[in-house]
């Protein structure tokens, strides 16, 4: 059932927990998110950065195709067709294809450009009832071309992109995208606690959620985050998965080089890695 994310994440915020975000990079990514998400009962939001949407021939595809597998499948549960750190002509783009929630990524900007760039998304999402998040202070590493340092964001900042009426807010805290380092210093929940002192209920984004100690994600989520990203990680079980088959040799047995056999594998290795994370976020059964 494709809606807007913000009353999802209302109500994990409200419920301490929170709602995964797993990013989809083709057919076998939609099919097995969306299917884990079923079999949990749990709401669940599609990311797709805008190298993702393009890799898929662009967002006109990627929403057709997630709306026709919503309905093919019978999928009951919420599902938001989120665009993951988009430009502005990204997420003009996404309404335009239809996507039920976007993301206006103003971190790199200063303040005050931020600010009236998400003023005037936020009025035209909301006029079309889709969902909004917004960021400051950067995410760390690089995520199609925009690559952050990770400082953590100015709490004061965040309350004023609040105050804009966006429905929730990624703030940088230490994290980030792709695979942590050995010597990453860990989130900072000094900022966090701030962050979320500031913006009053409102739900708070968790990026670069691959790699971060269970112990770190539950104390996040009990300050205030209610919507995790999750990329790398489903990339890594994929990978994993296909390597063991063709290693094994079953891609030379039979019709084993049948793309459907080929890539069920790292099908299957998705699902478990999804439903690994919708219950340490504690979002199973919450649909």
């Amino acid at each position: 059932m494709l809606v807007s994310a913000t009353e999802m994440l209302k109500k994990a915020r409200e419920g301490k927990y929170a709602v995964g975000q797993f990013n989809i990079n083709n057919l076998e990514w939609t099919k097995a998110i969306l299917l884990t998400a079923q079999e949990c009962n749990s709401p669940v939001i599609l990311g797709v950065s805008e190298g993702a949407g393009k890799y898929m021939t662009g967002f006109e595809t990627v929403s057709a195709m997630v709306a026709a597998m919503d309905k093919s499948l019978g999928i009951t549960v919420p599902v938001a067709l989120h665009l993951d750190h988009g430009s502005y002509e990204g997420c003009y783009k996404c309404i335009k294809a239809g996507f039920t929630s976007i993301m206006f990524d103003g971190s790199h900007f200063p303040i005050e450009e931020n600010v009236a760039k998400t003023t005037e998304l936020v009025n035209v999402a909301h006029q079309l009832g889709l969902s909004i998040e917004a960021e400051v202070g950067s995410i760390g590493g690089e995520e199609d071309g925009v690559v952050g340092a990770g400082e953590c964001a100015d709490p004061n900042e965040c309350k004023m992109i609040a105050d804009l009426g966006v429905d929730f807010l990624a703030a940088g805290i230490g994290n980030i995208h792709g695979k942590y380092p050995e010597n990453w210093a860990g989130l900072s929940f000094e900022t966090l606690a701030a962050v979320n002192e500031k913006v009053g209920d409102m739900p708070l984004v968790l990026h670069g959620g691959t790699g971060i100690p269970d112990d770190m994600i539950k104390k996040a989520i009990s300050l205030g985050v209610a919507k995790i990203n999750v990329n790398t990680e489903c990339q890594l079980s994929f990978q994993e998965a296909t390597r063991e088959y063709i290693e094994a040799g079953k891609d030379q047995q039979g019709k084993g080089f049948d793309p459907r056999k080929l890539l069920n594998p790292g099908f299957e290795a998705i699902k478990a890695k999804v439903k690994e994370k919708m219950e340490l976020f504690g979002s199973v059964d919450k649909a």
